[in-house]
């Protein structure tokens, strides 16, 4: 009994050894297909498919790709069952390099500003920021300029250094996203990427920019988005973007260095831009003349507290105006008046018939008046005033007191 009992426990170790093999093997399967090595194959979340079913898309249509740089906004727009594009989700950018403008050259580690196209090919599953796509700098436009630069990826990781950096886990869901729009036959979808979002506000905010009027082409391909919600067609020529050109001879050809043949926009979309680009023009103005109203104003208002300091005579180094420089100047006639209130003798109260005795205090100035009064007319003082000395007329040196006057 004990040699079998010896025997089973050995097989009931053995096969709970094959069945953790077998979990092991099982676990490092799930992570070959869905983990790390290969999480560019990873499904749509469910929320994500939650929200395209509730915006009524399908998992597999096109996409579309919109950048803020200022508001480190991303933005997927995809194509609902109208044809249309609708806003499906807005991602907020972790980070990006530079400033506003477009990318100049090689190690500025800007981030680039303009319109791209994203093929299979320049998407990276074994991107090392997680999971990435290249915008495809230098495009056409660019290059018509000598611009340099490579590796100008939107990715994962959250670190920038001339990228537009997300965090994984929103990487993970704009590369699944993409993923799924090229299984649905898309060749490959548009990146659109603004300095700010297009509004009189910013463009008045940066109006001194260099990059004006780069920005306002740019804001002609925002606009063409908005009138007909499909992501415009992209010719250079001229060494500028032009979109939804259709030339006049078929035959021409657009050549982002030579001049644009003769062309002509879709009669809708041609209406529907000239009319964004003349409220736009219109807010642009009202803007500027407010501003400009306003600093009137300021300056107006700088005038007048100019004004009124220099009646107020503030300041500690201010000079006293000549009239009371001349009275500072003027000699003292008579001894320092205390800054006490005079009081009406009674007596003299009462020969007027005054109901009741006053106490007012009296100002420097009529003190000042009266006591130089005092000097010259004897008695003036009232009646505590000491009468005024006459030299002596016998010669003996003593002054002459004259009697008062009876009243």
């Amino acid at each position: 009994m004990p040699g079998l009992a010896r025997v089973i426990f050995g097989k009931q170790l053995l096969g709970a050894g094959l069945l953790a093999a077998s979990a092991l093997l099982l676990a490092g399967c799930q992570i070959d297909e869905f983990g790390d090595g290969q999480k560019h194959l990873r499904p749509l979340s469910y929320a994500a498919q939650e929200r395209l079913q509730s915006l009524g898309m399908k998992k597999n249509a096109p996409i579309m790709v919109r950048i803020y740089k200022q508001e480190a906004e991303l933005e997927i727009w995809k194509q609902s069952e109208s044809g249309r594009y609708v806003l499906f989700k807005t991602y907020q950018i972790c980070r990006w390099s530079g400033k506003f403008g477009p990318k100049i050259a090689e190690g500025d580690r800007q981030a680039p500003e303009g319109f791209y196209l994203v093929t299979p090919a320049l998407m990276n599953p074994a991107s090392k920021y997680y999971l990435s796509f290249n915008l495809g700098f230098p495009n056409r436009f660019d290059r018509a300029y000598g611009r340099t630069g490579s590796h100008l990826m939107v990715h994962g990781s959250c670190s920038s250094r001339g990228c537009y950096a997300m965090t994984d886990e929103q990487m993970q869901e704009i590369y699944s996203m993409a993923r799924e729009a090229f299984r649905g036959g898309q060749d490959a979808f548009q990146v659109q990427a603004f300095p700010f979002r297009m509004t009189a506000e910013n463009f008045v905010q940066n109006k001194d920019s260099e990059h004006l009027e780069f920005w306002k082409m740019l804001k002609r391909g925002h606009d063409h988005f908005e009138v007909a919600k499909v992501p415009p067609k992209l010719d250079v020529c001229d060494r500028k973007y032009v979109f939804n050109a259709v030339a006049i001879d078929e035959s021409a050809r657009f050549d982002a260095t030579r001049a644009c043949p003769t062309f002509k926009n879709p009669p809708m979309i041609a209406e529907g831009v000239a009319k964004l680009e003349a409220e736009h023009e219109a807010k642009v103005a009202a803007i500027l003349q407010d501003l400009e109203e306003k600093r009137l104003r300021a300056e107006k208002w700088d005038a007048r507290s100019q004004k009124v300091a220099k009646l107020l005579d503030f300041g500690s180094d201010a000079k006293p105006a000549p009239a009371e420089a001349a009275a500072e100047a003027a000699p003292v006639l008579s001894a320092p008046v205390p800054d006490a209130p005079i009081t009406a003798a009674p007596e003299l109260a009462a020969e007027e018939g005054a109901a009741e005795v006053r106490t007012e205090p009296a100002s420097r100035g009529a003190l000042s008046r009266m006591s130089r009064l005092a000097q010259f007319i004897p008695g003036f003082g009232g009646a505590n005033s000491e009468p005024a000395a006459t030299p002596s007329p016998d010669g003996t040196g003593l002054p002459v007191v004259p009697a008062a006057k009876p009243r």
